[in-house]
């Protein structure tokens, strides 16, 4: 009996394994117009047509997380053969699907892209596709993590900052700011989507620290000087590094495809 018992339980750690390609099978649609996202709930506002070229999505609420999916890289594609083409399209997560019918509402130009050359028209016709998909590290060339002042925030008072062009495959669950040389740390509340705050705002040049999760695990990364001590609102900031974790999941099985 005990024999049986241990051969069922090392069946069942076998048959989920930590993968960074998980492969998810729904339906996607699409807004006729790319405005609609890029005034979504991750609080982009134009700037979410600069993070992968237009092509940007809505997710559901699983993939939205309260805001840390906010920024995350899906490779997607149709499954209609005779319309779809077999890459897909790379989209960046930039709104919330409150739509369960579909885990994804795409831009019309992410849609489209999804499409064989010259079959445009009949993707858009359908309106709604079966998909797969799977998430993949964003890459920004020679662009680092950027820290944008938000045009409410108010110096010695608040402070809401934006991240923009985070890499790799994770999410940002905890940030702190200090001033550059010290060791005392406030921390900022995720206010909504890519946008945290404090009200405890300290004096001069501003340091940050990131806690990301990796799916499994968690990390810290450091930028030892972002703001200068004249930051000013609606300007973003080079935080001098780079996210590149890549997360892990769990599922069976794992995406080892190329596309």
């Amino acid at each position: 009996m005990a024999f049986l018992l241990l051969f069922l339980l090392s069946l069942l750690s076998s048959s989920v394994t930590a993968c960074d390609r998980c492969l998810h099978q729904s339906k996607a649609s699409f807004f006729t117009k790319d405005s609609v996202l890029s005034s979504g709930a991750c609080g982009y506002g134009s700037q979410a047509l600069d993070l992968s070229g237009g092509n940007i999505a809505a997710g559901v609420a699983s993939l939205f997380k309260n805001g840390a999916g906010c920024g995350a890289c899906f490779q997607v594609r149709c499954k209609n053969p005779s319309v779809c083409s077999k890459q897909g399209t790379r989209v960046v997560l930039t709104d919330l699907n409150q739509n369960n019918q579909t885990d994804f509402v795409l831009s019309s130009r992410a849609f489209l892209s999804m499409a064989e050359k010259g079959k445009g028209k009949e993707i858009s016709k359908l309106g709604i596709v079966d998909i797969e998909y799977k998430r993949v590290p964003c890459v920004y060339k020679n662009q680092n993590l950027a820290v944008r002042v938000e045009e409410t925030s108010k110096k010695a008072d608040y402070l809401a900052v934006k991240f923009l062009y985070q890499g790799g495959q994770t999410e940002i669950v905890s940030v702190d700011v200090a001033q550059v040389g010290s060791a005392n740390w406030s921390f900022l509340s995720r206010n909504h989507g890519a946008v945290w705050d404090t009200s405890r705002v300290p004096r001069g040049a501003l340091q940050f620290r990131f806690v990301v999760t990796a799916g499994y695990d968690g990390k810290w990364i450091w930028a030892k000087k972002v703001l200068p001590a004249d930051w000013k609102n609606g300007v973003a900031y080079d935080s001098g590094v780079q996210i590149t974790d890549i997360a892990q999941e769990g599922c069976f099985p794992c995406d080892d495809s190329s596309w």
